[in-house]
């Protein structure tokens, strides 16, 4: 795999993970136009791992807040850190449908989903969703007041996004959004809601990885690809999470539109 394919791939893993754009849509979309070959399972499992290390790095103290509540909760019929406890049990609940999709759909996902017209017209009807749950969301209640209500929605809305192009991070934004989140703490949710997906995901990929072997030459692309993933991403989570104190979503429903009819209508 040459390295230049391997930064341009990882790159694209680490911003588009956590923006509403859809990371998976990006890693089938960029091969296809650009003609390169599969860059292969192995880069994948790779690419993940670093996006997984980048959330796990930028909300440490949260991640270590919610362990010893959920930890405590599990030993304990009043847990030292009771709000620790509570969205640490969102958080595995929220993460029980797109489990069950996942496995039910793998097959399926991994073969006739990973279709250009299915992930142009995904791209832009899940952009406009966004659009109009931003738009009409009364984005009311910061992370504090995040509700069962709000996990169960945004876990529901989770497991849509094994589709291609429906973007994962979009998708569990929009329905935070829909439930009256602000923009900032839908996003937070989403981002931590990501560290089970990716763990899950990446557990199975792992498991195929075993069957099918890395490939010759890979280790260095693979590094490469680990390295260039985590500092992309998290960047992007700095920034993002910046940019929604301020902005609105419409400049990545803009992109996600032009980009599905640029799918839609780009010759074979």
């Amino acid at each position: 795999m040459p390295l230049l394919h391997a930064v341009v791939l990882a790159l694209v893993q680490g911003l588009t993970e956590f923006l509403p754009i859809s990371s998976s849509a990006h890693l089938i979309l960029v091969p296809w136009l650009l003609g390169w070959p599969d860059q292969g399972l192995a880069f994948d499992v790779v690419a993940h791992l670093g996006t997984l290390t980048a959330v796990c790095l930028y909300f440490r103290r949260d991640l270590v807040h919610v362990a010893r509540g959920w930890a405590g909760s599990l030993t304990s019929q009043a847990p030292a850190d009771p709000a620790g406890a509570r969205l640490g049990w969102m958080i595995v609940a929220a993460t029980v449908p797109v489990g069950l999709a996942g496995l039910a759909g793998k097959d399926w996902v991994e073969t006739v989903a990973r279709n250009p017209t299915l992930i142009g017209a995904t791209s832009i009807g899940f952009g406009l969703l966004l659009w109009a749950a931003d738009r009409l969301g009364r984005r009311a209640r910061g992370p504090e007041g995040l509700a069962w209500r709000d996990a169960a929605v945004v876990g529901l809305a989770q497991a849509v996004a094994l589709v291609p192009g429906v973007s994962r991070s979009g998708i569990t934004m929009t329905a935070g959004l829909a439930t009256g989140l602000t923009r900032e703490a839908a996003a937070r949710f989403s981002f931590l809601l990501s560290i089970p997906v990716i763990v899950l995901s990446g557990g199975l990929e792992v498991l195929d990885l075993i069957e099918t072997g890395t490939g010759d030459g890979m280790l260095v692309p693979m590094l490469v690809g680990f390295t260039v993933s985590a500092g992309s991403a998290y960047l992007c989570i700095k920034f993002f999470l910046a940019y929604l104190q301020r902005h609105a979503m419409g400049p990545f429903v803009a992109y996600r539109v032009v980009l599905g009819l640029v799918i839609l209508l780009a010759p074979g």
